[in-house]
């Protein structure tokens, strides 16, 4: 959950949660699978979930509580706080979840969800994989986990040098396509052979909860399509322009 402690609110949030709904919202089934605690926060996130058409039927109560961020909006600009994981700190995969997400085109994934040491395992399998690694460029697991990841997602701020670079590294360690959302400044991404360059969506930020991973969501619907990079890259932008238009991730 995404505690916005100034305006004294709360919203369902997470970055695999949020692409499943976006996804959907795109017209893609899609499920999520995860923990959530016995606290009030854990039937409302289960309820926001299945509100949104996506398929909850994995996502288990535990008890304790459930994960959450804290946020402050400044200038409408949302600042990440204290995360405080509860009962997602112990999560895990079960055999039977690993043979539900058989059953999809895609699995995505993020830096803080404890589902890296699967990815050798889904792409074993025939999945295609996306994994988030926020802005944690210098994380152990960049190393380690782009060979069995599809679609890498950054986030930076510039499109400079050192991004160009590092993508190309990541690229090198064997994912198939390496993205960088950088904030105002657009989006840049790599396939091995050139450099794509998407520009933003203008429209009224209200708050940019969700911008990231909504555009991932847009981007991995185009990939799903076959469509070519730069048009993924504008789908991207596009849904995360309406992301930035209200309160909350969705």
């Amino acid at each position: 959950m995404d505690v916005y402690q100034n305006r004294g609110e709360a919203y369902p949030g997470g970055n695999p949660v949020n692409v499943s709904v976006y996804l959907k919202d795109l017209g893609v089934d899609s499920s999520y699978i995860g923990w959530v605690g016995s606290d009030a926060y854990g039937d409302k996130m289960i309820k926001a979930i299945q509100s949104r058409g996506v398929d909850a039927s994995f996502v288990s109560k535990k008890e304790g509580n459930t994960a959450i961020t804290f946020v402050e909006l400044v200038n409408n600009d949302r600042q990440f706080g204290k995360y405080d994981e509860g009962v997602m700190a112990d999560f895990t995969l079960t055999a039977e979840e690993i043979d539900y997400i058989e059953t999809f085109q895609l699995v995505h994934a993020g830096i803080w969800g404890h589902v890296d040491p699967f990815f050798s395992t889904f792409k074993e399998r025939g999945l295609q994989t996306s994994f988030d690694f926020s802005d944690q460029l210098h994380h152990e697991l960049v190393k380690t986990l782009p060979r069995f990841v599809d679609y890498s997602f950054f986030s930076y701020t510039n499109d400079d040098s050192y991004i160009r670079e590092f993508l190309k590294e990541v690229f090198n360690l064997g994912s198939k396509v390496v993205v960088a959302t950088l904030g105002e400044n657009g989006s840049l991404a790599y396939d091995g052979k050139q450099f794509y360059k998407s520009d933003v969506v203008k429209g009224n930020v209200v708050d940019t909860m969700g911008a990231g991973d909504s555009f991932i969501s847009g981007f991995l619907f185009g990939r799903l399509k076959g469509n070519e990079m730069n048009e993924c890259l504008q789908i991207g932008s596009e849904t995360a322009a309406k992301t930035i238009s209200y309160f909350g991730a969705w």
